[in-house]
């Protein structure tokens, strides 16, 4: 849009040429496809320069006409930079339209409409990715009875885990007991240091695997809600529904690296 081009582009850098040397040589006719082409390579930006000058060459030697913001009727050989943000009517000789140009967008339009493409293309990105998920999850899980096994067998991994932590746990706390008994007789007096740092040591060792365990049991409660939410899409999939038509994939699975 020829208008957009210069309102936004030229006015807004033409001060950064104000001042520079024009090069010698032979002297082109001042039209729009001139100016197009002279900035264009300035303000490096030789394909919107090709783009305006193609645009205003194929308008030919029309009339432009407008009125502006304060009301003046004004009419050009060329696009009319007082009435970039307004319809402008393209005539021929005969006093006939040829065309209209429509108005630019202002910054505040402009930025709607990229944010509005951007999300459009996330969005598509999005539901590309959720086919891909449905696929790769109903070819991971044939039927209900593969889902399940997946499930045991992962639950199994963490339950271990825990079994492991929880007996650790234990094992500290019976070498724990005889020290306490021990520390019964230092009530009154100094602990000798190396009765108080075993006692140290199975405290810290045992608060750390006191946190493992917890984490490993909420573990085991969110892995499980993991494939309860990931049966329920299954169900519907293998019921005949579309890849990519049963939600949005959830969160946490979708994070990680199942599904």
């Amino acid at each position: 849009m020829i208008g957009q081009s210069l309102g936004l582009i030229v006015m807004g850098r033409l001060t950064g040429i104000v001042g520079r040397r024009v090069p010698q040589g032979p002297r082109l006719p001042l039209t729009w496809a001139t100016l197009a082409l002279w900035l264009g390579p300035v303000l490096g930006l030789v394909p919107v320069a090709s783009a305006l000058a193609q645009a205003a060459g194929g308008a030919g030697n029309g009339i432009y006409s407008c009125t502006d913001a304060r009301g003046r009727r004004l009419t050009s050989d060329r696009p009319i930079i007082e009435c970039l943000d307004r319809e402008q009517r393209v005539m021929n000789n005969d006093g006939s339209t040829r065309a209209t140009l429509p108005p630019s967008m202002t910054a505040n339009e402009r930025a709607a409409v990229e944010e509005a493409q951007r999300q459009k293309q996330a969005d598509e990105t999005a539901r590309k990715d959720t086919i891909r998920h449905d696929r790769n999850l109903m070819a991971r899980y044939p039927n209900e009875a593969a889902h399940n096994k997946a499930r045991e067998a992962a639950l199994d991994n963490l339950r271990d885990a825990l079994k492991v932590s929880e007996k650790r746990l234990d094992e500290l706390e019976q070498e724990r007991r005889p020290l306490l008994v021990e520390a019964e007789f230092y009530k009154t007096k100094p602990m000798p240091p190396k009765l108080k740092s075993k006692l140290e040591y199975i405290e810290v060792a045992a608060d750390a695997q006191r946190t493992l365990v917890v984490n490993q049991q909420a573990e085991l409660v969110r892995l499980n809600a993991n494939y309860d939410d990931e049966l329920a899409r299954l169900k519907k999939l293998w019921g005949g529904a579309l890849p990519g038509t049963v939600g949005p994939v959830p969160v946490a699975v979708a994070g990680g690296k199942k599904g």
